[in-house]
């Protein structure tokens, strides 16, 4: 505790509003779920059913505040040094690498569990409720909620020792915390209950061809077992058996083997791991930025630049045309200076999403999961929606705060350009690149539509659901992302905003009539147009809503109510001092 690196980090995080503010948010949230669930008349259930509903909402609570919140502090911790030219003051120091390191890890994780520790008056009141096991819920769901602290905060630095902004730090921590505590689950969900995979999809084998065979159930038993690690990994399964919804998801399939044991040891071992590699860059090495003073095409060969025209589609390295009067300069700005608005990224991302799509409707056409079209359209829904969560915060986050902490929005005013034209080109080159990503999943509902043409209508209806998912999130993401000056806030509340929009709902949709109504959850669907798209194409669990039209109209709403709360913000940045 007497490491001058640890009492830094702590006096740096206490004293930020972003800590206050996450403090006295989850201690409210936590409180209110108590109250909410509290009996009125001073009597307690014997069967303890109210402290299971209080216990399932509090469980899902805490989780997302780990998932959503904790990452955030960390991702910054190096990186920030990095761009002071303060991390070279510490090398130099008598200080060694593993003492640094530790010292920033300790003062992340004492963060941590000091935004755990406000989640236990509510966690007491739930015991004192009755029904609940001390050791085996509540002592063994913070257990698993420490472990992923710690694991996230070991990712969250190595992150940040590779990137070279605060942004950049924000974005790839995010995504691979989301990537391992959520969408780890996805392939285990995808191939539960099929023993042979690769012999359902017809494939002709020769007769007395057993080593073919033999290679192909060895394959199979290799990408179900991988699936089945890649699940242990993840904590949603130990939190939702906890909380009494186990079940959901296991497609009818009783899962016999828990968890919970290869849990702690997967987040042992890459918490080990990682703290190694992170550990072993924290050298002057760590400033070495190898880069290749590059070619232009036009300056190659002729041989080099036919092929060049043969393999690249997009070639990167061409000189740029002239921007045409007809488009809007700012939207181009955007799109030339943005990583994944390069016509080749954006090539890239788009392939990748097609794929996905196409091994979806394989799915559903070929027979590889016992499901219905339907469940494989939900799960290409849900796909859509993750992609869009993943992508858009990063993107919207900072069209107003990085020119505003930059400078560049002073440089903007000065142009010629109106500032409702830059406004709108900074939205155009999102949605653009939105829409881009919407239309590379088409190929799977087309294929689906070729296999069964009775869908063509509800292929209709979702597109639509997602056409406004895309025009939503991109204007609450502005919106929410002009509000502050810093781009690396403006990034943590896009995807905290935007991530607690889109998986509250769901949530709310798992404690379906225990305790939540059928009211409450079509009212909580309703809130954005996800759960309108799943009931449109008849996903298991969301036929029963009518969410359609109310969806439609609340999205309109709130996207109106984004774009004025940003032109309000860009009107206030934009008068004289």
């Amino acid at each position: 505790m007497s490491s001058p690196i640890l009492k830094r980090e702590l006096r740096s995080v206490l004293q930020t509003r972003r800590a206050l503010a996450i403090v006295i948010v989850l201690s409210l949230s936590f409180s209110m779920i108590v109250m909410l669930r509290w009996p009125t008349d001073g009597q307690v259930e014997i069967s303890g059913a109210r402290s299971q509903q209080m216990f399932q909402a509090f469980a899902y609570t805490l989780l997302a505040a780990v998932l959503l919140v904790i990452p955030a502090f960390p991702a910054t911790a190096i990186v920030l040094e990095k761009r002071r030219g303060t991390l070279a003051l510490l090398l130099n120091s008598p200080l060694r690498a593993w003492t640094i390191y530790l010292g920033k890890f300790t003062g992340a994780v004492l963060f941590a569990v000091l935004v755990l520790m406000t989640s236990l008056p509510s966690a007491a009141a739930c015991y004192a409720m009755g029904g609940l096991e001390l050791t085996n819920q509540l002592g063994l769901l913070y257990l698993v909620l420490l472990a992923c602290v710690v694991q996230y905060t070991t990712i969250a630095l190595l992150v940040s020792s590779y990137v070279q902004s605060n942004d950049a730090a924000v974005r790839w921590t995010y995504a691979a915390v989301l990537a391992v505590g959520v969408l780890s689950v996805a392939p285990y969900l995808f191939l539960q209950g099929k023993t042979n995979l690769l012999s359902s999809l017809s494939v002709p084998i020769p007769m007395g061809a057993s080593t073919v065979t033999n290679f192909l159930e060895w394959v199979d038993q290799c990408l179900h077992s991988g699936s089945w690690y890649l699940r242990a990994a993840s904590p949603v399964p130990i939190v939702m058996a906890l909380a009494g919804h186990g079940g959901v998801g296991d497609m009818g399939i009783q899962e016999s083997e828990s968890t919970e044991t290869w849990f702690f040891i997967l987040t042992g071992v890459s918490t080990f791991m990682l703290a190694v590699l992170t550990i072993s860059r924290l050298n002057f090495r760590i400033f070495d930025r190898n880069r290749s003073k590059g070619q232009i095409t036009e300056e190659r060969g002729l041989g080099a630049r036919i092929l060049r025209r043969i393999v690249f589609l997009v070639d990167p390295q061409r000189r740029k045309a002239r921007i045409p009067f007809f488009l809007n300069p700012v939207m181009v700005k955007e799109f030339r200076t943005r990583k994944f608005g390069r016509a080749h990224w954006l090539l890239r991302l788009i392939a990748g999403c097609a794929i996905l799509s196409l091994l979806f409707a394989l799915a559903a056409t070929g027979g590889v999961a016992d499901w219905e079209p339907e469940t494989i359209g939900g799960f290409m829904v849900l796909l859509q929606i993750v992609l869009f969560v993943l992508v858009v915060p990063s993107l919207t986050a900072g069209l107003i705060s990085t020119e505003r902490e930059t400078g560049g929005w002073e440089l903007l005013r000065m142009t010629p350009v109106s500032t409702f034209k830059i406004v709108l080109g900074k939205l155009s080159s999102v949605l653009w690149t939105v829409m881009l990503i919407l239309m590379a999943t088409l190929p799977g509902y087309l294929v689906m539509i070729y296999i069964k043409p009775a869908m063509w209508g509800q292929v209709q209806l979702v597109l639509v659901c997602l056409g406004l998912t895309a025009i939503y999130t991109v204007c609450v993401g502005s919106a929410v992302g002009a509000l502050f000056r810093k781009t690396t806030s403006a990034t943590m509340a896009c995807y905290i905003v935007l991530i607690v929009i889109f998986l509250g709902p769901l949530l709310i949709w798992l404690g379906l009539d225990n305790p939540f109504s059928h009211t409450v959850v079509e009212t909580a669907l309703s809130i954005n147009p996800t759960g309108a798209a799943l009931s449109i194409m008849g996903a298991p669990g969301f036929a029963a809503f009518e969410l359609t039209r109310t969806a439609w109209i609340v999205s309109s709403v709130v996207s109106v109510v984004s774009l004025l709360l940003l032109s309000c913000q860009v009107w206030r940045i934009t008068r004289p001092v």
